[in-house]
């Protein structure tokens, strides 16, 4: 195989290994229910030989909020993924990772993860399973091989444990490792929010709201759709006509993907700051007026030709309702927290 159509299956690869042998063990301990809200589609995540368990999801909790799995053991996915921001970073264009090494991009919020058919901006991780291998291993973030983090959980009496309980296993390996994540992962569901209670008839929005809401369906909705308020798609959005990353054509090889970046969900969007790949927008209102204002059609989709042109009036609304979007059960829920 030829090495740029290695790095283009790399994804794809890295999917195969992992599941190319089924578990065996059936939990016999409580299972999670994981309940599709309502209006939610079907998700994404289906792995039928990672059943979602009491003991399962508590481990890969643990597993989040553990430093072990950095190389200077002061990390963990909670450092650059703070719940108070619905797990993105807490205000920073780029994260730092190991001995303050800055990332090329923003860290972007994880919530309805099951629904998600690719991972990062880029695209490069097609399966939940697998996706934590990338912040573990990657020399700017935790920077630890796997084989070292398997070394390092399986050396703890207490992991060994937590992973006899949850998967029957005296061996634990990365597999088991990324299982457990996912499971915690995919409970990370966010459907609370004032226009979700709005949606289900149990509060009512307000002017300002229900304008922006107007405004969003007719000029946002294209590429942020409801109810997940994004589609999944790779998109050029207009800040940039040359592209210093590449976006999803470091993937694809594929020059017409150049500058495409994953369409982000606007839930939480409010707390999610600073916006873009590269966070160069700290507030709503410059997100706002970059659409209304500054968009560059050579180099933007197709579903944004022109600028939005949008009084500051309508500014106002749209800014509201995005507001409006905000989980504040998500963002407090206990059984999402630092269990130490």
């Amino acid at each position: 195989m030829k090495l740029r159509n290695f790095f283009k299956a790399l994804p794809l690869i890295l999917g195969s290994a992992l599941f190319a042998v089924s578990c065996e063990y059936e939990p016999t301990q409580p299972t999670l229910r994981f309940q599709i809200p309502d209006g939610f589609p079907e998700p994404w995540y289906d792995n039928p030989d990672n059943r979602i368990t009491e003991l399962g999801f508590e481990l890969g909790r643990d597993l989040f909020y553990e430093n072990a799995l950095s190389s200077d053991s002061l990390q963990n996915c909670a450092s650059c993924h703070a719940q108070e921001h619905s797990f993105a970073d807490q205000n920073k264009a780029f994260s730092r990772g190991v001995r303050g090494m800055e990332g090329m991009r923003n860290s972007p919020a994880l919530f309805n993860l099951a629904w998600s058919p690719t991972f990062m901006w880029d695209g490069g991780i097609v399966h939940m399973d697998v996706m934590p291998l990338a912040p573990i291993t990657d020399t700017m973030e935790m920077n630890l091989p796997m084989t070292e983090a398997v070394q390092r959980i399986q050396a703890s009496p207490l992991y060994q444990a937590k992973f006899k309980r949850a998967f029957n296993t005296d061996s634990i390996t990365s597999r088991d490792i990324f299982l457990a994540l996912s499971q915690f992962m995919v409970m990370m569901v966010s459907d609370d929010s004032k226009y979700d209670r709005y949606m289900n008839g149990s509060a009512q929005l307000s002017e300002s709201e229900s304008s922006g809401l107007e405004i969003f369906r007719t000029h946002c909705a294209g590429c942020h759709t409801e109810p997940l308020f994004t589609d999944y798609s790779f998109a050029r959005n207009g800040i940039d006509s040359v592209y210093e990353d590449l976006g999803r054509g470091r993937i694809t090889l594929n020059a017409e993907d150049d500058g495409k970046f994953k369409v982000p969900s606007l839930r939480n969007v409010a707390l999610t700051y600073p916006y873009m790949h590269d966070g160069r927008f700290f507030t709503l209102r410059e997100v706002i007026d970059h659409y209304s204002d500054e968009v560059k059609s050579s180099g933007s989709d197709t579903r944004i030709p022109q600028p939005l042109r949008l009084s500051e009036g309508q500014k106002q609304d749209l800014e509201d309702f995005l507001n409006a979007l905000t989980d504040h059960t998500f963002i407090s829920d206990p059984a999402l927290a630092d269990p130490r």
